[in-house]
């Protein structure tokens, strides 16, 4: 009598996890959240005044905390690869490229703009960086596979899903919608609904398709264009810019 799926599969992940103690993905995540939160909390007492914290500053050079971060994911991936160590000391290595990860991700827009922009509209871009690389990890430490890619025979159909998710997802990170597209690529059709719909007024699709003058590529472009500036207005608000004001700490006007 065969032993069912669930049944089996439980028991190795059980025995598994016994031997090598929690998943790396687990510490990893955990230690990311709790890095960034910390740093965000360390970071809005500076900016307040309030608190032992002050910036760090050797001669008269502001070292930012990405480069605290860079280094442990150095350190931690060159010790994983080169001794590929089991057991706990895998969860230490998993927990340090964490926080690393965590330190370098909060600066994520001083790297894109090589610019302190941490406190300004543009920072924001390291809020999204943050939630989003977020988000993966809970897809990844859940297990997601929806397109059940471990299965021989559904290869080739999910083969042919995966190059459709990955187009779509291209164009939504085309069209600006850098959160749905990057999470679409693990979560079918999220990236397909962000893709079919209205680009964001400043994203390079919109600069291709919407864009005014000659050479346009629509003969809808100025009707395109309206719309997209109607759904998204320059001083527009949205729930998700007051969560990351409420995370992160609103951005200096």
């Amino acid at each position: 009598m065969h032993d069912l799926g669930w049944i089996s599969t439980t028991t190795r992940l059980a025995s598994e996890t016994q031997e090598d103690g929690p998943h790396g993905v687990g510490w990893m995540l955990f230690a990311f959240v709790l890095t960034f939160a910390v740093t965000r909390l360390i970071t809005r007492l500076i900016r307040a005044g309030k608190g032992p914290f002050r910036n760090m500053v050797v001669g008269q050079v502001h070292v930012h905390h990405q480069v605290y971060g860079i280094f442990l994911m150095l350190i931690a991936g060159a010790l994983e690869f080169a001794y590929e160590p089991g057991g706990v000391w895998r969860q230490v290595l998993a927990g340090l490229f964490g926080m690393g990860a965590a330190l370098t991700l909060d600066e994520f827009a001083l790297l894109v703009h090589l610019d302190d922009v941490y406190w300004s509209k543009d920072g924001r871009k390291s809020v999204d960086a943050v939630l989003i690389t977020a988000a993966m990890g809970v897809l990844l430490f859940v297990g997601a596979n929806p397109l059940g890619l471990g299965d021989a025979e559904s290869k080739p159909v999910a083969a042919v899903i995966v190059m459709f998710n990955l187009a779509f997802a291209l164009c939504a990170l085309a069209k600006g919608k850098v959160a749905t597209g990057l999470i679409g690529v693990f979560v079918p059709f999220v990236a397909m609904v962000s893709a079919m719909r209205i680009a964001k007024p400043d994203s390079p699709w919109a600069r291709w398709r919407y864009k005014e003058g000659p050479g346009r590529t629509s003969p809808h472009a100025d009707t395109m264009l309206a719309r997209s500036l109607r759904r998204f207005p320059p001083d527009r608000r949205t729930w998700w810019d007051h969560t990351k004001d409420f995370l992160a700490g609103a951005p200096s006007r």
